[in-house]
């Protein structure tokens, strides 16, 4: 029944992503993978909160917290497109653009995590 929990959270994970990055572009543009950029953000800081609240406490359960975070959020979250996003740039020579999506994803994205760590202790407690 786990499998089927994890497919349905996928499910509803890649929707959302797609959902939520296309409105993303349609108001910011492409000229920069700020859809990519933001999901990645939001799922590091539910990944960051998620397991906080269920490592610590006994508010989500392991199994919810696997379908959470492998079903939805592995769904959700973008890595494989921020990799071609930044080899596009580095294809076409724009080092720039390519180091600060690079910095971006990654510093931005510890950022979050960090914060759904403290969010979780500050609202749901746990050590």
């Amino acid at each position: 029944m786990q499998i089927l929990y994890l497919a349905v959270a996928g499910a509803l994970g890649a929707v959302s992503r797609f959902l939520l990055s296309g409105f993303i572009y349609r108001l910011l543009g492409s000229g920069f993978p700020y859809g990519t950029l933001l999901i990645n953000v939001i799922g590091s800081l539910l990944i960051g909160f998620i397991m906080q609240v269920g490592l610590s406490t006994d508010i989500i359960p392991q199994q919810l917290r696997t379908v959470i975070t492998i079903g939805f959020l592995g769904a959700f979250t973008t890595f494989s497109t921020f990799s071609y996003e930044t080899l596009n740039y580095i294809q076409d020579g724009v080092w720039g653009m390519a180091i600060l999506n690079i910095a971006a994803n990654v510093i931005v994205c510890l950022l979050a995590v960090f914060a759904g760590l403290i969010i979780g202790k500050l609202t749901l407690g746990g050590a």
